[in-house]
């Protein structure tokens, strides 16, 4: 492909004090690309994660959004954070506000959109992930799996141009966890450019273009789900995969 890759990482570094939580990751995403990363606890995939949005700041090395550099702070950087969409572990809505509310607020606040067509659009969107039915609820009247998804519809009310889940599932009660999955499946197959960091290989084998495998903070190897999972060619995602598969 010769398109510009949507996020570009180049020699990124980071340190949490002593240690090097992120060794020289380079790493192009293609419009359109599902990349899922995974690998064992602490190997750096979530701190990955939030680089790209800037929540955590890098010691070296530059990231690129749609071709242009992320800045460090200001305006610039308010507005091409607001081209990355950000889903995480918890799903932080507003607690006061309805789910609708919870999803129009962006739009209305950030766009400057006007209320009825933020809430039409909302609406549109609830209805995506499943959950119309509960857009006047409270977030804390709605079960985990319905409040993430409210999660991802609120990001996607910012019209990203890539969406970032950083192990979406992980708080979810099993039973719960395939209704995202689902979301995120769709999502992925209408072309959504994602980065998922997460533990579900159902969902990497299924949705993803291409996995990455972290550990201590580098990645070790990358490649289509089918060859990863089939043919690691590395002794640390052989050992990965083993102890998933024994387990």
């Amino acid at each position: 492909m010769t398109a510009t890759p949507l996020v570009a990482l180049r020699d990124v570094n980071k340190h949490f004090g002593d240690l090097h939580v992120l060794k020289d990751i380079t790493l192009a995403i293609d419009p359109g690309e599902v990349v899922v990363v995974i690998g064992p606890s602490g190997s750096g995939k979530s701190t990955l994660c939030r680089a790209i949005n800037r929540l955590e700041t890098i010691d070296s090395g530059t990231i690129e959004i749609d071709g242009e550099r992320l800045p460090e702070e200001g305006k610039d950087l308010a507005r091409l954070r607001a081209k990355v969409g950000m889903v995480f572990q918890s799903f932080n809505l507003f607690a006061h506000k309805s789910v609708l509310e919870n999803v129009m607020l962006g739009p209305v606040k950030v766009r400057k959109m006007k209320k009825a067509d933020a809430k039409a659009q909302a609406m549109d969107l609830l209805d995506r992930v499943g959950v119309a039915n509960q857009a006047h609820k409270l977030p804390a009247q709605l079960s985990g799996g319905q409040q993430q998804r409210v999660a991802i519809a609120r990001s996607l009310a910012m019209d990203p141009k890539v969406m970032l889940f950083d192990e979406p599932t992980s708080a979810l009660d099993p039973e719960m966890i395939n209704e995202v999955l689902d979301v995120m499946t769709d999502l992925a197959s209408a072309g959504m450019t994602m980065i998922v960091v997460t533990h579900e290989m159902g969902f990497a084998r299924k949705a993803a273009d291409r996995v990455v495998f972290m550990a201590d903070g580098a990645i070790v190897e990358r490649a289509d789900p089918h060859t990863f999972f089939t043919n690691p060619t590395t002794e640390r995602a052989k050992d990965f995969l083993s102890k998933l598969i024994t387990h």
